[in-house]
């Protein structure tokens, strides 16, 4: 039996992930926390943009945006 989404969120928790939200935004940082509609909170959080990063602390991104999460 194959894991489910909020496992592997569990499983991915103080580490690094990559989000990529709707409007092909991709945000990097040490995923923090979730909750059961996959709101994020990321801290060292950094929006990256072609070849350039923009670092913005701690963010919360919002599950309904969210196109993928890759631990």
């Amino acid at each position: 039996m194959g894991n489910r989404p909020l496992d592997i969120l569990n499983n991915a928790l103080n580490k690094s992930v990559l989000v990529r939200l709707k409007g092909a935004r991709e945000f990097r940082g040490e995923l923090q926390g979730y909750d059961m509609h996959m709101n994020l909170v990321l801290a060292n959080a950094e929006e990256i943009k072609e070849s350039e990063s923009k670092k913005l602390g701690t963010v919360v991104v919002r599950g309904d945006n969210i196109v993928f999460i890759s631990p």
